[in-house]
């Protein structure tokens, strides 16, 4: 199970390539029902997969010099705090009630790959920078990432591209910037409680790494958008997973029969010009011209 856990690595790598962020989601799952770890043990050793395939492909963003230093380092700063703290906070939190809450996580992450990056009005970088708000929300996403093991790009790069000021690739750039930081930090809040097997962590990392290199190289070949949307469908089925798991079957089930309801009338609704869906989003819109 360990040498199938380190191959699905790969393919967890090629996701985070193509898509710049998301692959990660993927591994506390992998670690823990396939690699067989307890839920602390693989969130700690997420941590570090997630830490350095986010400062590998940091490295190649700052070389083409889409990483904004300044901004990133007062981020990641604070996410380290967070981070280390939610970390230390995890031995007092039962190792289901941390993997319900990485469900959660999924949830969010899937939907915001199914809704998209929108642009977002940026100031480019010169408007004065709201230090004290980057503080706060590097905290609040720092503390998410230490607990649940997630590098919650999701959360970072609007935060980056809306309180920063940056351009989307520049956000992007510098998200795995800050990603990387306080995801070591999270690590060595675990580590003061939580042992982890080192053999295999390097193991899975190298292979994460491997895959995100092959995925960067493949992102030309492919379509982003469907691609995004696919891995958000499969990362809301995996989702109900998890909560089948550690809550009750009936619940898993109940979650993936609304996940497979949701993709039904999402595919269908890119198909055919009478969709309840569409007439529901419009509605919403009138609604709130007129209000």
């Amino acid at each position: 199970m360990t040498a199938l856990a380190i191959g699905l690595a790969v393919f967890v790598g090629i996701a985070l390539g193509l898509l710049g962020g998301g692959g990660s989601i993927l591994t506390v799952p992998l670690l823990a029902y396939v690699a067989g770890m307890d839920a602390k043990q693989a969130i700690a050793t997420s941590l570090l997969v997630v830490g350095v395939t986010s400062a590998v492909g940091a490295i190649s963003h700052a070389r083409a010099g889409r990483v904004q230093w300044r901004t990133g380092l007062i981020f990641g700063g604070a996410g380290m705090a967070g981070a280390y703290a939610g970390g230390l906070s995890a031995r007092f939190i039962p190792g289901t009630v941390l993997l319900i809450g990485f469900a959660v996580m999924m949830v969010a992450t899937a939907i915001a790959m199914l809704r998209g990056r929108k642009d977002v009005a940026t100031s480019g970088g010169t408007a004065p920078l709201p230090v004290p708000k980057i503080i706060v929300e590097g905290l609040v996403v720092g503390l998410v990432t230490g607990l649940v093991g997630a590098g919650g790009g999701f959360l970072v790069v609007p935060a980056l591209a809306l309180l920063g000021g940056l351009p989307m690739p520049v956000a992007v750039g510098t998200s795995l910037v800050v990603i990387a930081m306080k995801s070591f930090a999270g690590l060595g809040g675990y580590l003061s409680s939580v042992q982890i097997d080192w053999t295999v962590a390097l193991a899975v990392t190298g292979a994460a790494v491997v895959g995100a290199l092959a995925g960067a190289r493949l992102t030309a070949m492919v379509n982003p958008d469907s691609l995004r949307k696919a891995f958000g469908w499969f990362v809301l089925a995996m989702s109900s997973v998890i909560l089948g798991q550690e809550i009750h079957l009936s619940v898993g089930i109940a979650a993936a029969g609304l996940t497979a309801v949701a993709a039904t009338m999402s595919v269908a609704c890119t198909r055919y010009a009478h969709c309840p869906l569409r007439r529901l989003a419009g509605a919403l819109a009138s609604g709130r011209a007129a209000a």
